[in-house]
Protein backbone atom coordinates (compact mmCIF):
# COMPACT_ATOMS: atom_id res chain seq x y z
CA UNK A 1 0.00 0.00 0.00
CA UNK A 2 2.50 2.44 0.81
CA UNK A 3 4.71 1.70 -2.29
CA UNK A 4 1.36 2.47 -4.09
CA UNK A 5 1.34 6.09 -2.77
CA UNK A 6 4.54 7.31 -3.41
CA UNK A 7 4.26 10.31 -5.75
CA UNK A 8 5.09 10.42 -9.55
CA UNK A 9 8.91 11.66 -10.08
CA UNK A 10 8.25 14.50 -13.18
CA UNK A 11 11.81 14.38 -14.87
CA UNK A 12 10.71 16.39 -18.01
CA UNK A 13 8.62 18.78 -18.81
CA UNK A 14 5.00 18.04 -20.14
CA UNK A 15 4.50 17.10 -23.49
CA UNK A 16 7.85 15.75 -23.77
CA UNK A 17 7.85 13.17 -26.02
CA UNK A 18 10.44 10.19 -25.49
CA UNK A 19 10.77 7.16 -27.34
CA UNK A 20 13.00 4.01 -26.63
CA UNK A 21 14.16 0.71 -26.12
CA UNK A 22 14.31 -1.99 -28.87
CA UNK A 23 11.37 0.00 -30.41
CA UNK A 24 13.11 2.98 -31.20
CA UNK A 25 16.41 0.99 -32.67
CA UNK A 26 13.59 -0.21 -35.24
CA UNK A 27 11.92 2.72 -36.04
CA UNK A 28 15.26 4.50 -36.95
CA UNK A 29 15.75 1.14 -39.13
CA UNK A 30 13.01 1.46 -41.07
CA UNK A 31 13.53 5.18 -41.06
CA UNK A 32 16.50 4.74 -42.92
CA UNK A 33 15.41 1.79 -45.00
CA UNK A 34 12.57 4.15 -46.13
CA UNK A 35 15.02 6.91 -47.60
CA UNK A 36 17.27 4.73 -49.45
CA UNK A 37 14.17 3.03 -51.10
CA UNK A 38 14.03 6.69 -52.84
CA UNK A 39 17.15 6.49 -54.15
CA UNK A 40 17.35 2.68 -54.94
CA UNK A 41 16.10 2.77 -58.44
CA UNK A 42 18.85 5.22 -59.40
CA UNK A 43 21.76 2.60 -59.35
CA UNK A 44 23.86 1.82 -62.01
CA UNK A 45 23.71 2.52 -65.90
CA UNK A 46 19.81 1.58 -66.03
CA UNK A 47 19.33 3.63 -62.58
CA UNK A 48 16.18 5.71 -63.02
CA UNK A 49 16.24 9.71 -62.96
CA UNK A 50 13.72 11.29 -60.03
CA UNK A 51 12.17 14.49 -60.74
CA UNK A 52 11.74 16.95 -57.82
CA UNK A 53 9.94 19.87 -57.56
CA UNK A 54 10.34 22.44 -54.63
CA UNK A 55 8.30 25.15 -52.68
CA UNK A 56 10.18 27.82 -55.29
CA UNK A 57 8.86 26.30 -58.56
CA UNK A 58 11.92 24.70 -59.46
CA UNK A 59 12.13 21.53 -61.23
CA UNK A 60 15.59 19.44 -60.62
CA UNK A 61 15.81 16.48 -63.02
CA UNK A 62 19.08 14.17 -60.95
CA UNK A 63 19.82 10.48 -60.30
CA UNK A 64 22.62 11.59 -58.54
CA UNK A 65 22.18 10.39 -54.93
CA UNK A 66 23.46 13.32 -53.54
CA UNK A 67 21.34 15.88 -55.43
CA UNK A 68 18.52 14.33 -53.96
CA UNK A 69 18.85 13.58 -50.80
CA UNK A 70 20.30 17.29 -50.19
CA UNK A 71 16.69 17.99 -52.34
CA UNK A 72 14.78 15.98 -49.87
CA UNK A 73 13.72 17.62 -47.16
CA UNK A 74 14.07 15.17 -44.56
CA UNK A 75 13.12 15.61 -41.13
CA UNK A 76 13.60 12.44 -39.27
CA UNK A 77 17.09 12.56 -36.83
CA UNK A 78 17.96 9.44 -37.56
CA UNK A 79 17.46 9.58 -41.79
CA UNK A 80 19.11 12.52 -41.97
CA UNK A 81 22.75 10.86 -40.87
CA UNK A 82 22.10 8.92 -44.31
CA UNK A 83 21.90 12.52 -46.06
CA UNK A 84 24.98 13.60 -44.32
CA UNK A 85 27.27 10.30 -45.49
CA UNK A 86 25.77 11.19 -48.70
CA UNK A 87 27.09 14.64 -48.63
CA UNK A 88 30.95 13.43 -47.35
CA UNK A 89 30.82 10.88 -49.85
CA UNK A 90 30.29 13.57 -52.75
CA UNK A 91 32.52 16.26 -51.28
CA UNK A 92 35.50 13.70 -50.63
CA UNK A 93 35.21 11.47 -53.68
CA UNK A 94 32.60 12.48 -56.01
CA UNK A 95 30.96 9.38 -56.82
CA UNK A 96 29.53 6.38 -54.74
CA UNK A 97 26.80 8.72 -52.96
CA UNK A 98 23.69 6.11 -54.10
CA UNK A 99 25.93 3.11 -53.26
CA UNK A 100 26.39 4.66 -49.46
CA UNK A 101 23.09 5.36 -48.61
CA UNK A 102 22.41 1.50 -50.05
CA UNK A 103 25.41 -0.04 -48.15
CA UNK A 104 24.37 1.92 -44.70
CA UNK A 105 20.58 1.11 -45.06
CA UNK A 106 21.44 -2.57 -45.93
CA UNK A 107 23.78 -2.95 -42.71
CA UNK A 108 20.78 -1.68 -40.61
CA UNK A 109 17.96 -3.92 -42.93
CA UNK A 110 20.47 -6.88 -41.86
CA UNK A 111 20.74 -6.23 -38.51
CA UNK A 112 17.15 -5.51 -37.61
CA UNK A 113 15.76 -9.21 -37.19
CA UNK A 114 19.00 -9.78 -34.61
CA UNK A 115 17.41 -6.35 -32.78
CA UNK A 116 14.17 -7.36 -32.43
CA UNK A 117 15.53 -10.97 -31.22
CA UNK A 118 17.18 -9.01 -28.34
CA UNK A 119 20.77 -8.79 -29.56
CA UNK A 120 22.66 -6.14 -28.06
CA UNK A 121 23.11 -3.22 -30.12
CA UNK A 122 27.23 -3.22 -29.20
CA UNK A 123 27.89 -7.06 -30.31
CA UNK A 124 26.10 -5.61 -33.26
CA UNK A 125 28.23 -2.51 -33.81
CA UNK A 126 31.49 -4.30 -32.97
CA UNK A 127 31.13 -7.07 -35.55
CA UNK A 128 30.32 -4.72 -38.06
CA UNK A 129 33.07 -2.47 -37.22
CA UNK A 130 35.32 -5.70 -37.33
CA UNK A 131 33.80 -6.89 -40.57
CA UNK A 132 34.32 -3.49 -42.15
CA UNK A 133 37.67 -2.50 -40.93
CA UNK A 134 38.74 -6.12 -42.93
CA UNK A 135 36.38 -5.17 -45.90
CA UNK A 136 38.63 -2.57 -46.24
CA UNK A 137 41.53 -4.13 -46.01
CA UNK A 138 40.48 -6.35 -49.04
CA UNK A 139 39.70 -3.66 -51.22
CA UNK A 140 43.44 -2.12 -50.74
CA UNK A 141 44.38 -5.85 -51.46
CA UNK A 142 42.53 -6.33 -54.28
CA UNK A 143 43.30 -2.78 -55.90
CA UNK A 144 45.15 -2.80 -59.11
CA UNK A 145 47.98 0.66 -59.27
CA UNK A 146 48.04 2.55 -62.47
CA UNK A 147 51.04 4.40 -61.31
CA UNK A 148 54.29 4.31 -63.92
CA UNK A 149 52.75 4.65 -67.13
CA UNK A 150 52.98 6.09 -69.91
CA UNK A 151 50.95 9.05 -70.03
CA UNK A 152 48.86 7.92 -73.04
CA UNK A 153 48.14 4.76 -71.58
CA UNK A 154 47.51 6.34 -68.08
CA UNK A 155 45.03 9.27 -70.05
CA UNK A 156 43.08 5.72 -71.37
CA UNK A 157 43.06 4.33 -67.63
CA UNK A 158 41.11 7.12 -66.53
CA UNK A 159 39.04 7.86 -69.38
CA UNK A 160 37.73 4.26 -68.73
CA UNK A 161 37.39 5.45 -64.78
CA UNK A 162 34.78 8.41 -65.97
CA UNK A 163 33.13 6.30 -68.41
CA UNK A 164 32.51 3.96 -65.75
CA UNK A 165 31.37 6.82 -63.71
CA UNK A 166 28.64 8.73 -66.69
CA UNK A 167 27.76 5.38 -67.39
CA UNK A 168 25.36 5.56 -64.58
CA UNK A 169 24.09 9.36 -65.74
CA UNK A 170 21.67 11.22 -68.14
CA UNK A 171 24.62 12.01 -70.48
CA UNK A 172 25.84 7.65 -70.27
CA UNK A 173 24.87 7.28 -74.25
CA UNK A 174 27.90 9.97 -75.09
CA UNK A 175 29.99 8.56 -72.25
CA UNK A 176 33.52 7.74 -74.34
CA UNK A 177 33.02 11.26 -75.70
CA UNK A 178 32.34 12.82 -72.57
CA UNK A 179 35.49 10.85 -70.55
CA UNK A 180 38.08 11.76 -72.75
CA UNK A 181 37.34 15.33 -72.52
CA UNK A 182 37.15 15.43 -68.82
CA UNK A 183 40.36 13.64 -68.74
CA UNK A 184 41.96 16.29 -71.01
CA UNK A 185 40.61 18.89 -68.43
CA UNK A 186 42.03 17.43 -65.16
CA UNK A 187 45.24 17.07 -66.50
CA UNK A 188 45.02 20.28 -68.19
CA UNK A 189 45.00 21.88 -64.61
CA UNK A 190 47.63 19.32 -63.34
CA UNK A 191 48.60 19.22 -59.42
CA UNK A 192 46.38 22.50 -58.92
CA UNK A 193 43.48 21.11 -56.35
CA UNK A 194 41.39 23.94 -57.21
CA UNK A 195 38.03 22.95 -58.77
CA UNK A 196 36.99 25.88 -59.99
CA UNK A 197 39.91 26.24 -62.53
CA UNK A 198 37.94 23.86 -64.43
CA UNK A 199 34.75 26.07 -65.74
CA UNK A 200 31.88 24.52 -66.93
CA UNK A 201 29.32 26.92 -69.04
CA UNK A 202 25.92 26.22 -70.34
CA UNK A 203 24.23 27.16 -73.41
CA UNK A 204 21.11 25.60 -74.48
CA UNK A 205 20.49 24.47 -78.22
CA UNK A 206 22.77 22.21 -80.32
CA UNK A 207 23.27 18.49 -78.76
CA UNK A 208 25.50 16.91 -76.55
CA UNK A 209 28.47 16.68 -79.70
CA UNK A 210 28.20 20.34 -79.56
CA UNK A 211 29.69 20.45 -76.53
CA UNK A 212 33.55 21.11 -76.73
CA UNK A 213 36.75 22.05 -74.63
CA UNK A 214 38.85 25.23 -74.68
CA UNK A 215 42.59 24.31 -73.86
CA UNK A 216 42.26 28.01 -71.39
CA UNK A 217 39.69 29.92 -70.63
CA UNK A 218 36.02 31.10 -72.44
CA UNK A 219 33.36 33.06 -70.88
CA UNK A 220 30.13 34.67 -72.37
CA UNK A 221 30.44 38.30 -73.68
CA UNK A 222 29.88 40.68 -71.11
CA UNK A 223 27.29 43.82 -70.94
CA UNK A 224 29.19 45.87 -73.73
CA UNK A 225 28.63 49.63 -74.67
CA UNK A 226 28.48 51.61 -78.24
CA UNK A 227 32.00 50.81 -79.81
CA UNK A 228 32.13 47.41 -79.05
CA UNK A 229 31.51 46.35 -82.59
CA UNK A 230 34.27 48.16 -83.99
CA UNK A 231 36.99 46.53 -81.69
CA UNK A 232 38.94 43.37 -82.97
CA UNK A 233 37.66 40.27 -82.23
CA UNK A 234 40.98 38.40 -82.99
CA UNK A 235 44.49 38.19 -82.13
CA UNK A 236 47.20 36.49 -82.12
CA UNK A 237 50.12 36.67 -79.01
CA UNK A 238 48.22 39.44 -77.41
CA UNK A 239 49.42 40.84 -74.49
CA UNK A 240 46.67 40.72 -71.94
CA UNK A 241 45.97 43.70 -68.65
CA UNK A 242 43.68 42.30 -65.71
CA UNK A 243 42.09 44.98 -64.11
CA UNK A 244 40.43 45.66 -60.72
CA UNK A 245 38.99 49.36 -61.55
CA UNK A 246 36.08 51.20 -62.97
CA UNK A 247 36.89 53.23 -66.23
CA UNK A 248 34.24 55.21 -66.87
CA UNK A 249 33.01 59.02 -65.29
CA UNK A 250 31.42 58.65 -62.21
CA UNK A 251 29.92 60.88 -59.41
CA UNK A 252 31.56 61.50 -55.95
CA UNK A 253 30.98 59.20 -53.66
CA UNK A 254 31.23 61.22 -50.53
CA UNK A 255 28.97 64.24 -50.71
CA UNK A 256 31.76 66.86 -51.50
CA UNK A 257 30.97 70.63 -51.78
CA UNK A 258 33.28 72.91 -54.13
CA UNK A 259 32.31 76.58 -53.43
CA UNK A 260 33.68 78.69 -56.72
CA UNK A 261 34.17 81.90 -56.54
CA UNK A 262 34.00 82.57 -61.00
CA UNK A 263 31.42 80.49 -62.80
CA UNK A 264 34.92 79.83 -65.40
CA UNK A 265 36.24 77.71 -62.75
CA UNK A 266 33.80 75.11 -63.46
CA UNK A 267 34.72 74.46 -66.27
CA UNK A 268 38.53 73.40 -65.03
CA UNK A 269 36.79 70.58 -62.22
CA UNK A 270 34.66 69.35 -65.43
CA UNK A 271 38.31 69.36 -67.53
CA UNK A 272 39.66 67.81 -64.36
CA UNK A 273 37.20 64.71 -64.30
CA UNK A 274 37.89 64.33 -67.73
CA UNK A 275 41.93 64.28 -67.25
CA UNK A 276 41.65 61.54 -64.85
CA UNK A 277 39.66 59.03 -66.88
CA UNK A 278 41.77 59.92 -70.15
CA UNK A 279 45.13 59.62 -68.02
CA UNK A 280 43.83 56.14 -66.95
CA UNK A 281 42.91 54.84 -70.42
CA UNK A 282 46.63 56.40 -71.56
CA UNK A 283 48.22 54.62 -69.27
CA UNK A 284 46.41 51.28 -70.50
CA UNK A 285 47.31 51.69 -74.02
CA UNK A 286 50.72 52.80 -72.83
CA UNK A 287 51.28 48.82 -71.30
CA UNK A 288 50.89 47.84 -74.77
CA UNK A 289 47.87 45.32 -73.56
CA UNK A 290 45.75 44.68 -76.97
CA UNK A 291 43.32 43.19 -74.03
CA UNK A 292 41.40 44.60 -71.02
CA UNK A 293 39.68 42.79 -68.65
CA UNK A 294 37.96 44.75 -65.90
CA UNK A 295 35.75 43.08 -63.03
CA UNK A 296 34.69 46.58 -62.67
CA UNK A 297 32.39 48.55 -65.49
CA UNK A 298 34.46 50.04 -68.29
CA UNK A 299 32.22 52.60 -69.39
CA UNK A 300 31.40 54.22 -72.96
CA UNK A 301 33.98 56.26 -73.10
CA UNK A 302 36.52 54.10 -72.48
CA UNK A 303 34.90 51.39 -75.35
CA UNK A 304 35.44 54.08 -77.76
CA UNK A 305 39.32 55.20 -76.70
CA UNK A 306 40.07 51.29 -77.07
CA UNK A 307 37.88 50.65 -80.52
CA UNK A 308 40.56 53.53 -82.03
CA UNK A 309 43.35 52.10 -80.83
CA UNK A 310 42.44 48.66 -81.66
CA UNK A 311 42.38 47.01 -78.19
CA UNK A 312 39.45 44.71 -77.24
CA UNK A 313 37.93 45.26 -74.00
CA UNK A 314 35.78 43.61 -71.43
CA UNK A 315 34.00 45.26 -68.66
CA UNK A 316 31.99 43.52 -65.80
CA UNK A 317 33.87 40.11 -66.19
CA UNK A 318 32.82 37.50 -62.71
CA UNK A 319 35.91 37.32 -59.92
CA UNK A 320 35.91 33.85 -61.00
CA UNK A 321 36.20 33.95 -64.57
CA UNK A 322 39.16 36.88 -64.22
CA UNK A 323 40.46 34.68 -61.98
CA UNK A 324 40.79 32.02 -63.94
CA UNK A 325 42.18 34.46 -66.96
CA UNK A 326 45.30 35.28 -64.68
CA UNK A 327 46.05 31.46 -63.25
CA UNK A 328 46.11 30.68 -67.56
CA UNK A 329 47.68 33.72 -68.94
CA UNK A 330 50.17 34.35 -66.13
CA UNK A 331 49.16 37.82 -65.64
CA UNK A 332 48.21 39.63 -62.14
CA UNK A 333 44.67 41.71 -61.25
CA UNK A 334 45.82 44.83 -60.83
CA UNK A 335 44.22 47.75 -58.62
CA UNK A 336 45.95 50.78 -60.41
CA UNK A 337 46.98 51.78 -63.28
CA UNK A 338 50.05 53.40 -62.60
CA UNK A 339 53.23 51.57 -63.00
CA UNK A 340 51.96 48.65 -65.56
CA UNK A 341 55.11 46.21 -66.20
CA UNK A 342 55.29 44.02 -68.37
CA UNK A 343 55.53 41.56 -65.60
CA UNK A 344 52.07 41.80 -64.57
CA UNK A 345 50.26 41.63 -68.07
CA UNK A 346 49.02 38.14 -69.22
CA UNK A 347 49.54 36.48 -72.47
CA UNK A 348 48.30 33.92 -74.61
CA UNK A 349 48.34 32.24 -78.49
CA UNK A 350 44.74 32.94 -79.91
CA UNK A 351 42.05 35.30 -78.59
CA UNK A 352 39.22 35.25 -80.26
CA UNK A 353 35.58 35.90 -80.13
CA UNK A 354 32.83 33.23 -81.04
CA UNK A 355 29.80 32.59 -81.69
CA UNK A 356 28.12 29.66 -79.77
CA UNK A 357 24.28 29.32 -80.69
CA UNK A 358 23.04 32.29 -79.27
CA UNK A 359 25.61 33.04 -77.20
CA UNK A 360 29.18 35.00 -77.79
CA UNK A 361 32.22 33.81 -75.79
CA UNK A 362 35.12 35.19 -75.43
CA UNK A 363 37.90 32.07 -75.65
CA UNK A 364 41.66 32.37 -74.72
CA UNK A 365 43.36 29.79 -76.11
CA UNK A 366 46.98 28.38 -76.22
CA UNK A 367 47.51 30.01 -72.52
CA UNK A 368 51.55 29.49 -71.54
CA UNK A 369 50.70 28.19 -67.69
CA UNK A 370 48.06 26.12 -69.28
CA UNK A 371 46.68 25.63 -65.53
CA UNK A 372 42.91 26.11 -66.29
CA UNK A 373 40.31 24.42 -68.56
CA UNK A 374 36.96 25.12 -69.99
CA UNK A 375 33.97 22.46 -70.86
CA UNK A 376 31.14 24.70 -72.70
CA UNK A 377 28.21 22.26 -72.84
CA UNK A 378 25.67 22.09 -74.84
CA UNK A 379 21.85 20.18 -74.54
CA UNK A 380 18.10 20.91 -75.33
CA UNK A 381 16.28 21.58 -71.74
CA UNK A 382 17.90 23.40 -68.95
CA UNK A 383 17.18 20.66 -66.81
CA UNK A 384 19.44 18.36 -68.91
CA UNK A 385 22.67 20.66 -69.16
CA UNK A 386 22.14 21.44 -65.29
CA UNK A 387 22.26 17.62 -64.78
CA UNK A 388 24.96 16.84 -67.81
CA UNK A 389 26.94 19.68 -65.41
CA UNK A 390 26.48 17.48 -61.92
CA UNK A 391 27.18 14.41 -63.79
CA UNK A 392 30.55 15.66 -65.35
CA UNK A 393 31.28 17.10 -61.57
CA UNK A 394 31.13 13.55 -60.50
CA UNK A 395 33.50 12.57 -63.89
CA UNK A 396 35.84 15.35 -62.67
CA UNK A 397 36.07 14.12 -59.11
CA UNK A 398 36.90 10.69 -59.85
CA UNK A 399 39.38 11.20 -62.64
CA UNK A 400 41.27 13.82 -59.91
CA UNK A 401 40.98 11.20 -56.63
CA UNK A 402 42.22 8.10 -59.28
CA UNK A 403 44.82 10.29 -60.88
CA UNK A 404 46.06 11.12 -56.77
CA UNK A 405 45.36 7.59 -55.38
CA UNK A 406 45.95 5.88 -58.40
CA UNK A 407 45.11 2.70 -57.62
CA UNK A 408 41.69 0.94 -59.12
CA UNK A 409 39.26 -1.77 -58.59
CA UNK A 410 36.48 -3.35 -60.83
CA UNK A 411 33.15 -2.06 -60.86
CA UNK A 412 29.56 -3.66 -61.65
CA UNK A 413 29.56 -5.11 -58.62
CA UNK A 414 32.42 -7.52 -58.40
CA UNK A 415 34.07 -5.69 -55.60
CA UNK A 416 31.24 -6.50 -53.67
CA UNK A 417 30.77 -9.92 -54.68
CA UNK A 418 34.63 -10.62 -53.75
CA UNK A 419 34.07 -8.52 -50.04
CA UNK A 420 31.16 -10.76 -49.55
CA UNK A 421 33.03 -14.24 -50.50
CA UNK A 422 35.97 -12.80 -48.51
CA UNK A 423 33.68 -12.06 -44.80
CA UNK A 424 31.38 -15.17 -45.60
CA UNK A 425 34.81 -17.11 -45.22
CA UNK A 426 35.98 -15.55 -42.30
CA UNK A 427 32.88 -15.62 -40.26
CA UNK A 428 33.22 -19.70 -40.57
CA UNK A 429 36.72 -19.30 -38.21
CA UNK A 430 34.81 -16.98 -35.81
CA UNK A 431 32.74 -18.86 -32.87
CA UNK A 432 29.95 -17.19 -31.02
CA UNK A 433 27.23 -14.77 -32.23
CA UNK A 434 29.82 -12.60 -33.96
CA UNK A 435 29.44 -15.24 -37.06
CA UNK A 436 26.24 -14.39 -37.75
CA UNK A 437 27.17 -10.70 -37.65
CA UNK A 438 29.93 -10.69 -39.74
CA UNK A 439 27.83 -13.01 -42.32
CA UNK A 440 25.15 -10.35 -42.31
CA UNK A 441 27.62 -7.42 -42.93
CA UNK A 442 28.93 -10.11 -45.92
CA UNK A 443 25.11 -10.72 -47.66
CA UNK A 444 24.18 -6.70 -47.16
CA UNK A 445 27.30 -6.33 -49.17
CA UNK A 446 25.59 -8.07 -52.26
CA UNK A 447 22.96 -5.47 -52.21
CA UNK A 448 24.85 -3.35 -55.38
CA UNK A 449 24.88 -6.20 -57.53
CA UNK A 450 21.38 -7.16 -56.93
CA UNK A 451 20.32 -3.49 -57.46
CA UNK A 452 22.06 -2.97 -60.38
CA UNK A 453 20.21 -5.97 -61.79
CA UNK A 454 16.97 -4.96 -60.00
CA UNK A 455 17.43 -1.17 -62.17
CA UNK A 456 17.82 -3.29 -65.13
CA UNK A 457 14.87 -5.28 -65.22
CA UNK A 458 17.00 -8.81 -64.67
CA UNK A 459 16.90 -11.73 -62.57
CA UNK A 460 18.89 -11.03 -59.73
CA UNK A 461 18.86 -14.50 -57.83
CA UNK A 462 19.94 -15.86 -61.16
CA UNK A 463 22.62 -13.58 -61.71
CA UNK A 464 24.35 -13.82 -58.06
CA UNK A 465 24.22 -17.46 -58.02
CA UNK A 466 26.20 -17.37 -61.37
CA UNK A 467 28.22 -14.40 -59.13
CA UNK A 468 28.89 -16.48 -56.42
CA UNK A 469 30.14 -19.75 -58.59
CA UNK A 470 32.49 -17.71 -60.39
CA UNK A 471 34.06 -15.39 -57.21
CA UNK A 472 34.58 -18.55 -55.67
CA UNK A 473 36.94 -19.81 -58.70
CA UNK A 474 38.07 -16.36 -57.47
CA UNK A 475 37.72 -14.14 -61.11
CA UNK A 476 36.62 -10.72 -61.05
CA UNK A 477 33.19 -11.17 -62.46
CA UNK A 478 30.61 -8.16 -62.14
CA UNK A 479 26.89 -8.09 -63.69
CA UNK A 480 26.67 -7.79 -67.49
CA UNK A 481 24.56 -4.75 -68.02
CA UNK A 482 24.22 -5.15 -71.62
CA UNK A 483 23.39 -8.62 -71.79
CA UNK A 484 21.72 -9.54 -68.86
CA UNK A 485 24.57 -12.16 -67.83
CA UNK A 486 28.02 -11.81 -65.91
CA UNK A 487 31.17 -10.60 -67.20
CA UNK A 488 34.52 -10.04 -66.31
CA UNK A 489 34.58 -6.57 -65.16
CA UNK A 490 38.25 -6.26 -65.10
CA UNK A 491 38.98 -7.18 -69.02
CA UNK A 492 35.71 -5.43 -69.44
CA UNK A 493 37.19 -2.01 -68.19
CA UNK A 494 34.34 -1.10 -65.75
CA UNK A 495 36.90 0.15 -63.24
CA UNK A 496 36.31 2.63 -60.51
CA UNK A 497 38.66 4.38 -58.22
CA UNK A 498 39.86 1.97 -55.17
CA UNK A 499 39.64 5.49 -52.83
CA UNK A 500 35.26 5.27 -53.47
CA UNK A 501 34.64 2.29 -52.35
CA UNK A 502 36.87 2.22 -49.36
CA UNK A 503 35.39 5.71 -48.54
CA UNK A 504 32.02 3.91 -49.15
CA UNK A 505 32.27 1.55 -47.14
CA UNK A 506 33.84 3.15 -44.20
CA UNK A 507 31.14 5.82 -44.38
CA UNK A 508 27.96 3.67 -45.01
CA UNK A 509 29.20 1.33 -42.00
CA UNK A 510 30.16 4.56 -39.38
CA UNK A 511 26.60 6.21 -40.19
CA UNK A 512 24.85 2.29 -39.25
CA UNK A 513 26.75 1.81 -36.43
CA UNK A 514 25.67 5.19 -35.00
CA UNK A 515 22.36 4.75 -35.62
CA UNK A 516 22.10 1.20 -34.30
CA UNK A 517 23.59 2.94 -30.87
CA UNK A 518 20.98 5.19 -30.55
CA UNK A 519 18.42 3.93 -27.96
CA UNK A 520 16.59 6.73 -27.02
CA UNK A 521 15.21 10.20 -28.92
CA UNK A 522 13.95 12.86 -26.68
CA UNK A 523 11.55 15.20 -28.61
CA UNK A 524 10.18 18.33 -26.89
CA UNK A 525 7.71 20.26 -29.04
CA UNK A 526 6.56 22.45 -25.99
CA UNK A 527 9.51 23.81 -26.33
CA UNK A 528 9.66 24.38 -29.57
CA UNK A 529 6.45 26.19 -30.45
CA UNK A 530 7.26 28.46 -27.03
CA UNK A 531 10.32 29.17 -28.98
CA UNK A 532 8.25 30.34 -31.63
CA UNK A 533 5.67 32.25 -29.76
CA UNK A 534 8.78 34.14 -27.87
CA UNK A 535 9.91 35.23 -31.75
CA UNK A 536 6.52 36.20 -32.75
CA UNK A 537 6.16 38.57 -29.09
CA UNK A 538 9.45 40.20 -29.74
CA UNK A 539 8.41 40.58 -33.45
CA UNK A 540 5.46 42.78 -32.31
CA UNK A 541 6.79 44.02 -29.49
CA UNK A 542 9.34 45.78 -32.09
CA UNK A 543 6.53 46.87 -34.63
CA UNK A 544 3.99 48.13 -31.99
CA UNK A 545 7.32 50.31 -30.38
CA UNK A 546 7.98 51.55 -33.69
CA UNK A 547 4.10 52.76 -34.12
CA UNK A 548 3.81 54.27 -30.76
CA UNK A 549 6.93 56.30 -31.75
CA UNK A 550 5.94 57.60 -34.93
CA UNK A 551 2.77 58.56 -33.58
CA UNK A 552 4.36 60.74 -30.58
CA UNK A 553 6.09 62.92 -32.77
CA UNK A 554 2.89 63.52 -35.21
CA UNK A 555 0.71 64.82 -31.94
CA UNK A 556 0.59 68.40 -31.61
CA UNK A 557 1.55 70.43 -28.12
CA UNK A 558 -0.60 71.68 -25.91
Amino acid sequence: MASMMQPQIILLKEGTDTSQGRAQVVSNINACTAVADTVRTTLGPRGMDKLIHDDKGGVTISNDGATIMRLLDIVHPAAKILVDIAKSQDSEVGDGTTTVVLLAAEFLKEAKPYVEDGVHPHSLIRSYRTAGNMAIQRVKELAVSIEGKSLEEKKSLLAKCAATTLSSKLIGGEKEFFASMVVDAVLAIGNDDRLNLIGIKKVPGGTMRDSFLVNGVAFKKTFSYAGFEQQPKKFLNPKILLLNIELELKSEKENAEIRLSDPLQYQSIVDAEWNIIYDKLDKCVKSGAKIVLSRLAIGDLATQYFADRDIFCAGRVTEEDLQRVAAATGGMVQTSVNNVIDEVLGSCEVFEEKQVGNERFNIFSGCPSGQTATIVLRGGADQFIEEAERSLHDAIMIVRRALKNSTVVPGGGAIDMEISKYLRQHARTIAGKSQFFVNSFAKALEVIPRQLCDNAGFDATDVLNKLRQKHASGANYGVDINTGGITDSFANFVWEPAVVKINAINAATEASCLILSVDETVKNPKSESAQGEAAAGAMAGRGGGAMRGRGGRGMRRR
